[in-house]
């Protein structure tokens, strides 16, 4: 980690609300936003949630998992994230959301028509914009925390 941590705090707490807390605070809402808002189910969600984690190799991000009223993906769904264009474990929809995560992450100058068609198939353009700015939020974020080295520092709760 780069950042010099006080004996006593929690990491992600400290550089995002005590080193920078008009930004980091800031932040952290669009964050928590982002879980406390969407419309988008939950293996979509987690689809594209768990590609930009692997992306950014952000550990805490990959040992995430989103609870929506006790339900969580099922075991084995990040593996499934990761051959998302080949498993047999997804819809339509859960495949798009993975797919896009990663280009919007490796290679947004390179999305065409032919995807956004695939896209408008199965979204609407309010869930397109959601998915958009969850997968920002992700990539922004996760990668901060991964690059400070935050994420090798801070453990779940329950870990």
């Amino acid at each position: 980690m780069i950042i010099d941590i006080p004996e006593g705090q929690e990491p992600i707490g400290y550089v995002w609300g005590d080193m920078v807390p008009g930004i980091g605070m800031a932040a952290a809402n669009f964050s928590l936003s982002v879980y406390a808002h969407t419309t988008l189910g939950l293996r979509e969600f987690e689809a594209a949630r768990l590609r930009i984690a692997q992306i950014n190799g952000c550990v805490f991000c990959l040992d995430w998992r989103t609870d929506r009223d006790g339900e969580k993906v099922e075991d084995g769904f990040d593996e499934a994230v990761e051959q998302w264009r080949t498993t047999d474990a997804f819809d339509d929809r859960t495949r798009l959301a993975a797919e896009y995560a990663e280009r919007y992450a490796l290679d947004h100058h390179n999305i065409d028509d032919a995807f956004w068609s695939r896209m408008t198939a199965h979204y609407s353009q309010v869930e397109i914009v959601e998915l958009s700015m969850s997968i920002g939020s992700w990539l922004a974020f996760g990668r901060l925390n991964h690059v400070l080295g935050l994420d090798s520092v801070c453990v779940l709760p329950g870990h």
